[in-house]
């Protein structure tokens, strides 16, 4: 099967966050040659089209979402080829994982992206970044799908890239299909030290380990997000099963049975008080499907 289809799939199991409905259907590209029946499901589903990937920047809503999901998720196990210091990554690979080739490679630049949870195609999506980094830095070409083109490479410096934002210009459905990087040689020693350091920051500063969807506010231009929620008393505020962190304010956590009606409800409540308080509209880094 070169294009697995399921109905009604549970947004909560596919979301890091752990809460919302069901999907109307979801598509799993399992090779190449399921790209030509794509065509065919786009064609057929028409609207609601959402590429996914491991779903760890997605606030879902809850009950029947008029979605239609495509994920790349092939056969085999998803392996990166390495050609001195350029690195072509399956979209489907997570992030985490292709840190782990890099440190055995002594591939240096993307150690700031420690700790990002993810899968490497929706990464270059939302062109997830931490401490002063991103995933443009280390981009050297995208290989892409479209409805119109098909399977296609575009040079980084031809696609528009921004603060959590990644586009090809348009308004088509694209896929994120492959990715070639090219970092910088240094040595396995280096690169694990790095990351760890990284690693090791963000886990005494942000709940790693909790059901987040990471950040849920992008920075404002010359400030933080988390300190002015902190500083409009949101940090550890709870509603029903979700609640701000009591580590970083900028993080929704399901406490264990959390609805996304109080996710929403809680984003609603900090939005204000934060205007209310700076005079500042914060803005969702969060997807919101709804």
């Amino acid at each position: 099967m070169t294009l697995e289809l399921l109905h009604k799939p549970s947004m909560a199991k596919l979301t890091s966050l752990g809460i919302g409905g069901y999907a109307r259907v979801q598509a799993k590209v399992r090779d190449e040659a399921g790209l030509d029946e794509l065509s065919r499901f786009v064609e057929r589903e028409g609207s609601g089209l959402l590429a996914i990937g491991e779903g760890s920047n997605m606030l879902a809503g809850d009950g029947e979402l008029n979605l239609a999901l495509v994920q790349v998720a092939r056969h085999r196990k998803a392996q990166a080829e390495i050609s001195g210091t350029t690195v072509l990554v399956p979209a489907d690979m997570r992030l985490p994982g292709l840190l782990s080739v890099l440190i055995k490679n002594g591939l240096g630049g993307m150690e700031g992206l420690a700790g990002i949870p993810g899968s490497v195609g929706g990464s270059i999506a939302m062109n997830a970044g931490s401490y002063g980094t991103d995933m443009q830095a280390s981009v050297k070409r995208v290989r892409l799908w479209t409805p119109s083109k098909g399977l296609f490479w575009k040079d980084a410096a031809d696609l528009e890239w921004g603060y959590r934002h990644f586009s090809l210009g348009n308004d088509e459905f694209f896929l994120v299909w492959e990715v070639e990087f090219e970092l910088s040689g240094s040595t396995e020693k280096e690169v694990r030290a790095k990351i760890k350091e990284t690693f090791e920051k963000k886990k005494t500063t942000q709940p790693v380990t909790a059901r987040t969807a990471g950040c849920v506010f992008k920075n404002p231009e010359g400030c933080s997000a988390g300190k002015l929620l902190d500083d409009a008393g949101f940090k550890g505020r709870n509603l029903g099963g979700m609640g701000f962190s009591e580590m970083h304010a900028n993080f929704l956590e399901n406490k264990g049975d959390g609805t996304a009606e109080q996710a929403l409800e809680l984003m609603s409540q900090a939005t204000e008080a934060v205007a209310e308080k700076f005079g500042i509209t914060l803005k969702p880094e969060v997807i919101i499907l709804s």
